[in-house]
């Protein structure tokens, strides 16, 4: 992936520091690209570390954290390394996320927690961690990745749909909770988008979804990213509670 043209403009997000999760790869990677293009330092923090690494050396300001969001006390240690090395926290972006599909008396245990563990969990760990120096600088920005999946359900994908629905209602609550303070929460609510975790979906789930869309085709991750520079920079700042549908008309509201 490219990084976008620099712009004939200032850079709408200069001075900022920024931590994208699941930045590795599809979404994460090109929203990182995008908060790099516009001025920002970017934290680029994935599981898989070796490809977080190879990122990171394509963008002017970036660096690669190895980051389970799954689990709390992982979280709290990079957050507060990157607030040490850097003093502030700008800007959150929660968008590691896994992806599966199973009927609802097929779902086991296991396969329910997982989902719950990194898609729902991870979006309040890192939130919370994130929280603390925001609030203290009396600013931020935190972005999470929802679906639309969240707002319409699907079937073969239960558990999917609840803790992206779940992240919807957390950040509406985070919105209320954090606006005092100065901080903005809000929800980005993608259709299906040309990642590796469409690609891992049944061939047969995938068509009748692109079936739906009136667009008639699926989106691209860099139709994603402009829409969380929007969020992120001064031009977003009266958006908060908000999920803003990237879905090709998927979801008209």
């Amino acid at each position: 992936m490219n990084a976008p043209a620099a712009p004939d403009r200032p850079a709408r997000l200069a001075g900022s520091v920024a931590i994208v999760t699941g930045a590795a790869s599809g979404i994460g990677r090109s929203i990182a690209t995008h908060f790099a293009a516009e001025g920002a330092t970017v934290v680029i923090a994935d599981r898989d570390l070796p490809a977080a690494v190879a990122v990171a050396a394509t963008l002017p300001a970036a660096e690669a954290v190895g980051l389970d969001v799954g689990d709390p006390d992982a979280v709290e240690k990079v957050f507060a390394d990157v607030v040490a090395r850097h003093g502030r926290l700008d800007v959150l972006v929660n968008n590691a996320g896994i992806d599966d599909t199973g009927e609802l008396t097929a779902i086991g245990n296991d396969q329910w927690d997982r989902m719950v563990r990194v898609n729902l969990s991870g979006v309040f760990y890192c939130t919370r961690a994130a929280a603390r120096p925001m609030k203290q600088q009396r600013s931020g920005r935190i972005i999470s990745i929802g679906s639309n999946l969240g707002i319409i359900g699907s079937v073969g994908m239960p558990h999917y749909c609840a803790v992206k629905a779940g992240v919807h209602g957390l950040m509406r609550a985070v919105a209320r909770e954090l606006a005092p303070y100065g901080i903005t929460a809000n929800t980005i609510a993608p259709g299906p988008i040309r990642t590796p975790l469409l690609d891992s979906l049944p061939a047969d789930l995938v068509q009748r979804k692109l079936a739906d869309i009136p667009l008639g085709r699926f989106g691209e991750v860099d139709e994603i990213a402009p829409t969380a520079v929007l969020l992120a920079s001064a031009g977003g700042s009266y958006y908060t509670g908000a999920v803003l549908n990237v879905s090709g008309g998927d979801v008209m509201v």
